[in-house]
């Protein structure tokens, strides 16, 4: 199937030297660069045949790659090339807004960056069908090995398929060199399975030379069995950084309908915001799968906000600015929290532990709440 930014190859095994033939819409001024990258690959026999459609060079030897593995023809180790360089995660990490994008379609790569998403997700699973998911972790790792830049400015998170199954192995085998800032891992129902990751991730780090834990790991609990282990899942290691939920899978699993009320997956998204909140770490809440209805989404925004969690999931660069700005403290907000410090910090000297503001009684409690909301202002702005 055709695509903007893409390219579909065909290999041929045969003798001789490898011959290239491109058709492209921009053949004329690019024809001879694509088929160069193409040889860059490694096959040195045979035939390529590349329909392209505006694909950048690091697409083309992925496309390529791709078809010469699918071929039976063997590249050269990926330890051979050594490990990439990395962007440094943002800090202190802020996931009002996490966008999916799906791990076959570079067309939604080159501009990720300045969608304003706090982090990005390179999707390796439910946005990949079966028989494209080797196309799919060749891209993302050729991508993050030529193009680290596209994601500049976000946290960058990679969603692996099940580690139970052949695909998530084969997902972290061709992230080896290229790991992201955190592993989303799907389906996660037990500690034994974060710590499977974790495991895996230390001997990955130890290859590339990275200090320990320096990639996260954020389970997302999505059946009745993950949520009723959330709290163990949590603590299982100390490289987990946050519990997200997946609330259409978790609604299949209880054989529930996924309602716009919500009221099927109440208990399960307090559990995990009391699990994460435990053990220090973010809850982050599911999509909104209806990306027609913005004021649906605003309100399920704030009522996710409301129960306790920092951030959703998002399906589409339109959700973006709606749910940073529910997730932010509103200018209100602000000012409320900093005549609360300034109405503690009066009553503390003259030597009282308690004050009131039009009325109400602060406190401690309130006094913390009021300190990370004008904390997280400063930060960025709002």
């Amino acid at each position: 199937m055709k695509a903007k930014s893409d390219c579909a190859v065909v290999y041929v095994p045969g003798a001789g030297s490898l011959d290239v033939k491109v058709r492209s819409t921009v053949g004329a001024l690019f024809g001879r660069a694509i088929a160069a990258a193409a040889k860059k690959v490694g096959a040195t026999t045979g035939s390529l045949g590349i329909d392209d459609q505006g694909a950048l060079d690091h697409v083309v030897a992925a496309r390529v790659e791709a078809a010469l593995r699918a071929a039976g023809f063997r590249l050269p180790p990926t330890a051979a090339r050594g490990p990439a360089p990395r962007e440094p995660a943002p800090g202190p990490a802020r996931r009002r807004s996490r966008l999916y994008l799906p791990g076959n379609q570079p067309d939604f790569f080159a501009n990720a960056g300045l969608f304003g998403a706090d982090c990005l997700i390179l999707d390796l699973e439910d946005s990949v069908a079966p028989t494209r998911k080797d196309e799919a972790r060749i891209l993302v790792r050729r991508t993050l090995e030529s193009h680290p830049g596209f994601f500049r400015g976000c946290e960058l998170m990679v969603r692996i398929n099940p580690l139970a199954g052949a695909w998530g192995a084969a997902d972290l085998a061709e992230l080896a060199l290229v790991l992201p800032n955190a592993i989303l891992l799907p389906k996660c129902e037990s500690p034994a399975d974060v710590q499977a990751l974790d495991h895996e991730l230390d001997r990955l780090e130890a290859a590339r030379g990275d200090a320990r834990g320096r990639t996260r790991i954020l389970p997302i609990l999505e059946t009745a069995r993950g949520v009723l282990a959330a709290a163990a899942i949590a603590a299982a290691s100390d490289r987990v950084t946050g519990l997200g939920f997946g609330a259409e899978d978790f609604s299949t699993d209880i054989g529930a309908r996924r309602t716009t009320a919500g009221t099927e997956a109440l208990f399960a998204r307090q559990a995990i915001v009391l699990a994460a909140r435990a053990a220090g770490v973010q809850p982050l809440d599911s999509v909104f799968s209806d990306l027609e209805d913005a004021e649906g989404f605003a309100a399920y925004c704030a009522a996710s906000r409301g129960l306790g969690f920092d951030g959703v999931g998002i399906l589409h660069p339109r959700q973006i600015a709606i749910a940073n700005r529910a997730f932010s403290a509103s200018e209100k907000e602000i000012e409320e929290a900093r005549a609360v410090v300034a109405a503690l910090a009066e009553a503390e000297t003259a030597g009282s532990g308690v004050a009131s503001l039009d009325g109400k009684m602060i406190d401690a409690p309130v006094a913390l709440r009021a300190r990370r909301i004008i904390a997280a202002a400063d930060r960025k702005g709002g």
